[in-house]
C-alpha cells in the first residue's frame, strides 16, 4: 500500500526534474560517487553516458502531452494520493464580493465544508452564506442541489443553482481530478499572453461540459480557466475565472483569490481567510430537512 502512494510522487520529482531543465536550459547533472574504486576512464565513460542520457530526456520533455502536463499539475498542487488524503474533506471561509449591473457592490461572507466523494457527481458540499439581509445555505448531495433558509428547505432560483454548480464543475479540482471524474484531456497547444509561457488544456467531463485551462509552463499553476454556458433567449455567455495569491495549506497548493468575469466584465470575487482540510464534518449538515 505504501509502496503504491509513494510512486506517483518518484515518478512525479523525477519527471518534473527533467521538464525543470528542458524549460530554464539548465541540464540536468546526475554523478555517483565511484564505490568500487574504478578507473578515471571508466568513470568519465559512465558520467558520459548520465548526460547522454539527460540531454536526451530534455529534448523529449520540452513537447508534452496533455497527459503529462495534467500529471506535473497534480505532483504540483500535492500529488494525487496527498490531495484524496488531505482534501477528503475540510472547512473554508471566506469573502464574497459581487458586482451588479447597475455599478453597485454586494458583500457576502461565506462557510463553506464538504465530504470528497468517489468522484464529484458523489462530493458532499454546504455553502453558508450570510448577507446584510438574509442568510441561506446550498446544499449539494446525492446529485441533487437544494437550498435552506430557517431551517426550511426550497428551491433555489435557476441562476443561483447554476452559479453553483458551475463552480463546482468548471474548477480547479475538476482537472485535478479528472481521471477520478472520467474526463477527457486534450492539449490545445502553447500560448504566450503578457510575456507568460503557457499550457493550454481542454477538459471535457461525462456530460460534456468544457474548461479551457491556461497553466503556467513555468510553475505549473492554473493561472485563469474559461468556459461557457447556455443563456436563455441570448448567446451563450463566456465565463472565466483568474486564480491568484496561491498559498501552501496542509501541504496542498490553494489559490486565496478568484475573480470571476462575464462576457469580459468581472462579476464577483472570492477571497478565501481561512481553509481547514481534515477536519471531521457532520453529515447531518448535507441532508435536506423534509427527507
Amino acid at each position: 500500500m505504501l509502496r503504491s502512494l509513494l510512486a506517483p510522487l518518484v515518478f512525479g520529482a523525477i519527471l518534473l526534474a527533467g521538464i525543470w531543465s528542458a524549460l530554464t536550459g539548465s541540464p540536468t547533472v546526475a554523478t555517483q560517487n565511484n564505490q568500487n574504486n574504478q578507473s578515471n576512464t571508466a568513470a568519465s565513460n559512465q558520467n558520459t553516458r548520465k548526460r547522454e542520457k539527460n540531454e536526451k530526456i530534455d529534448r523529449n520533455q520540452k513537447a508534452l502531452t496533455a497527459e503529462q502536463i495534467s500529471e506535473l499539475t497534480v505532483l504540483v498542487y500535492g500529488s494525487r494520493p496527498v490531495l484524496a488524503q488531505i482534501r477528503r474533506n475540510g472547512v473554508e471561509r471566506g469573502r464574497i464580493t459581487r458586482f451588479t449591473t447597475d455599478g453597485k457592490t454586494e458583500q457576502a461572507t461565506y462557510e463553506r465544508r464538504f465530504i470528497r466523494g468517489e468522484s464529484a457527481d458523489k462530493d458532499k458540499i454546504r455553502l453558508d452564506q450570510k448577507m446584510p439581509t438574509m442568510e441561506y445555505s446550498l446544499i449539494f448531495g446525492e446529485g441533487r442541489l437544494w437550498g435552506v433558509i430557517n431551517g426550511a428547505a426550497f428551491t433555489p432560483r435557476q441562476d443561483a443553482a447554476d452559479a453553483f454548480l458551475s463552480q463546482h464543475h468548471h474548477s480547479i479540482e475538476s482537472l485535478l481530478r479528472y481521471k477520478e471524474n472520467g474526463a477527457t484531456i486534450n492539449l490545445v497547444g502553447k500560448d504566450k499572453q503578457k510575456g507568460l509561457d503557457l499550457y493550454v488544456l481542454d477538459l471535457t467531463d461525462k456530460d460534456k461540459r468544457t474548461t479551457r485551462y491556461y497553466i503556467s509552463a513555468r510553475t505549473f499553476h492554473v493561472l485563469w480557466l474559461e468556459y461557457d454556458e447556455a443563456n436563455p433567449g441570448a448567446a451563450r455567455l463566456k465565463y472565466s475565472k483568474r486564480f491568484s495569491d496561491y498559498r501552501y495549506a496542509q501541504s496542498t497548493l490553494v489559490p486565496y483569490r478568484t475573480i470571476l468575469m462575464e462576457d469580459g466584465k468581472q462579476t464577483q470575487e472570492t477571497r478565501i481567510l481561512t481553509v481547514t482540510f481534515g477536519v471531521k464534518v457532520d453529515d447531518t449538515l448535507f441532508k435536506n430537512p423534509q427527507a
